[in-house]
């Protein structure tokens, strides 16, 4: 019986079957039986190759799933940090639901559990009830009550702002029936509007204030100050919108949206200082300087070569190039960090310390590595219809890419990504591979690696086999983004400044002025980023500011920015230049007309700037990181624009250049239509 069995190979295993069995072969179907040994293959070595050849791959399939298990993993290697993904079963959660979940992670805290979260219902809890408006417009009020030592007068002008301010937010929720707006332009917008609302009513109702100190009838002096500061304000709002909407040069529907948010508020504000407050004034008459403080009972005619800024200026023209000088050297000082500014989308490693996100994201990077806080996405298009070869082969090449920690899925889940081919999609050729980097999102080392493989792996993959990648993630999206916004920054600049140059040209009949005011403006914006830059970036004064963290400065900030400081640098220049060219044309003394330009409106300058600084300061406390970094930008911008460069550095150059400041060529000069405003 052995040498029989031994002659047919392991048929000696049939054998050894168990009693059970054979007693159901013996009650089985015959036929069936028969149907059944019909299919076995004749060879008993045949089938014993076959059940190897199954044994081999479910060791394969273990094998990867194996691997699977190690990238998937919601447990770190040392068993002691793990996670979980919430999904809620709606996509807005309210600000309650959101401060909630926030108190949910806050009380799972123990003294041996450490709990954090990330998300961006994380974010939005403990905003509440913005109230930083109220500081901004309890501070102006304080400034114009200072200023015009009457409470009826120190109100005007916030209540023409508050007024625009609510049309023009009303106008934004139009807007964004039509167009996408981002979640914070209604807020930013607001910031802008009340801002320039407030400055526009107080150059108006600061004309007016001096019309009547000077003897005029309260409606002589509001017929006039319309007339004469209310052009410059209709000059200098357009050029604000026309800055604001020169971003749809972009071709980026993100910035369309900020851009009609922002230009709604500031049109608004604009006509309310128009329309309503010359309104009001002719109404309440003599009233209009009512409720007057102590200080200001016995207000005396208003003389420009007697004041105080008239000396200032004196002080200025006695050596105008030492104060050019120093003004040029703190703007460079002040401009200096912005030559080190990284662009990019700030993560959860600059919220507070302490903080869900910040707890979250340290406990992420200690158990999964760095780069578990900002994966690239990797999207594959096989030239074929399931073609896991060209799959297999871009998981390696992606592995063995320096500074990459793993891919899900990796390599060594191949056996059981064979056996779906759902997941090439219903086209069957677009699948999609994650990249962990082993540097954190910030790092310049994750910039770095995105570069080689859009540059090295992926042009080396297509020429070896067809496949195409393509490299999505929020550093790939940043990097994106700065590249379409450098490659549009010099039309974009190029338009804006343009348009600024040829409206100053147009309005002064110079050449030098708007080339002044050009330049300077460039000044003001370099040091608006280089302080920007040291706060968020370098974290200097950052704690006397409020901000939590730093990181990487929002790659449209300087585009928003340069727009919106653009158009306020083109107002003080308008205010100041067209009180310069009245005097001017009635002496044709150069430093006459600087000195008594700065009496005439270098105050009002200083206290508008005062007052828009501390509008966008009152800000910066509010907990959306992205109005926090632009409070903090355009309250810089707008102090070094105004006290350094406006109020310093363009008399001083105006009285260097002398005659040169009014020069145009007579040709030029014929063609140009005369306009004015003062």
């Amino acid at each position: 019986m052995v040498a029989v069995t031994k002659a047919f190979g392991d048929l000696a295993a049939f054998s050894r079957i168990p009693e059970p069995v054979l007693a159901a072969l013996a009650k089985a179907d015959p036929k069936k039986l028969a149907e059944f040994a019909a299919a076995l293959p004749k060879d008993v070595k045949e089938a014993t190759k076959g059940m190897a050849e199954v044994k081999k791959e479910i060791a394969a399939v273990a094998k990867a799933a194996a691997a699977t298990q190690v990238v998937t993993s919601p447990v770190s290697a040392d068993d002691t940090i793990a996670y979980a993904t919430v999904t809620f079963d709606s996509s807005t959660l309210s600000a309650r639901q959101a401060n909630e979940v926030a108190a949910i992670i806050t009380h799972a805290n123990t003294s041996t559990l450490v709990v954090g979260g990330a998300g961006a219902i994380l974010d939005s809890a403990g905003a509440g009830p913005d109230s930083s408006q109220g500081i901004g417009i309890l501070v102006a009020i304080i400034i114009l009550l200072l200023a015009f030592g009457s409470l009826i007068a120190a109100g005007l002008p916030i209540v023409v702002a508050i007024t625009g301010l609510v049309a023009g937010q009303l106008l934004v929720l139009v807007v964004a029936r039509f167009t996408d707006v981002a979640s914070f332009a209604p807020t930013l917008a607001a910031m802008i509007g009340l801002g320039v609302g407030i400055d526009y009513a107080l150059f108006i109702m600061n004309r007016f204030n001096q019309g009547v100190r000077s003897g005029m009838a309260p409606k002589d002096a509001a017929i006039t100050a319309v007339g004469t500061a209310g052009k410059a304000v209709a000059f200098a709002g357009s050029t604000v919108i026309v800055a604001l909407l020169g971003m749809f040069v972009l071709r980026i529907n993100f910035f369309n949206g900020l851009a009609l948010a922002a230009a709604t508020a500031v049109l608004m504000v604009m006509l309310s200082a128009l329309w309503m407050l010359p309104a009001l004034l002719s109404l309440l008459g003599a009233h209009s300087l009512g409720l007057r403080m102590p200080w200001a009972r016995h207000p005396k005619a208003f003389d420009p070569a007697a004041s105080r800024w008239n000396s200032y200026g004196a002080l200025l023209q006695r050596r105008p190039l030492i104060p050019a000088v120093l003004a040029l050297l703190v703007v460079g000082v002040l401009a200096f960090p912005a030559a080190s500014m990284t662009m990019g989308f700030p993560d959860d490693s600059s919220a507070a310390v302490g903080s869900p996100q910040r707890v979250g994201f340290d406990l992420l990077a200690k158990g999964f590595g760095p780069g578990v806080n900002g994966p690239f996405f990797i999207a594959v298009q096989t030239p074929e219809d399931h073609d896991f070869a060209a799959l297999e082969k871009v998981i390696k090449a992606l592995e063995a890419t320096p500074g990459v920690t793993q891919t899900i899925p990796s390599s060594g889940m191949m056996p059981i990504l064979k056996l779906d081919p759902a997941i090439f999609g219903s086209g069957g050729t677009v699948t999609s591979v994650i990249v962990q980097p082993s540097s954190a999102p910030s790092d310049p080392a994750t910039t770095k690696l995105l570069d080689v493989i859009r540059t090295e792996t992926a042009p080396r993959l297509l020429a070896d086999t067809g496949t195409q990648i393509y490299v999505g993630g929020t550093q790939a999206v940043a990097e994106d983004f700065t590249a379409e916004l450098t490659a549009a920054l010099p039309v974009f600049l190029l338009l804006v400044v343009g348009l600024g140059f040829v409206a100053l040209m147009l309005l002064f009949h110079s050449l030098v002025i708007p080339l002044t005011a050009a330049i300077t403006s460039l000044l003001s914006f370099a040091g608006a980023l280089g302080v920007t830059v040291a706060v968020f970036q370098f974290g200097i004064a950052d704690s006397i500011l409020g901000v939590t963290g730093t990181g990487p400065i929002l790659p449209f900030l300087p585009i928003m920015v340069f727009a919106i400081l653009f158009g306020l640098s083109m107002d003080y220049q308008v205010f100041l230049v067209s009180r310069m060219r009245e005097e001017w044309e009635a002496s044709h003394d150069n430093a006459r007309a600087v000195r008594l330009g700065l009496a005439g409106s270098g105050r009002v300058v200083a206290l508008a700037a005062t007052i828009m600084t501390s509008v966008f300061l009152s800000f910066v406390p509010t907990p959306l990181d992205t109005i926090k970094l632009f409070g903090v930008a355009l309250a810089s911008a707008v102090l070094i624009d105004a006290f350094i460069v406006r109020l310093v550095l363009v008399p001083s150059l105006m009285s260097l250049f002398g005659r040169a400041n009014w020069w145009m060529p007579r040709w030029l000069g014929r063609f140009l239509p005369n306009i004015r405003l003062e």
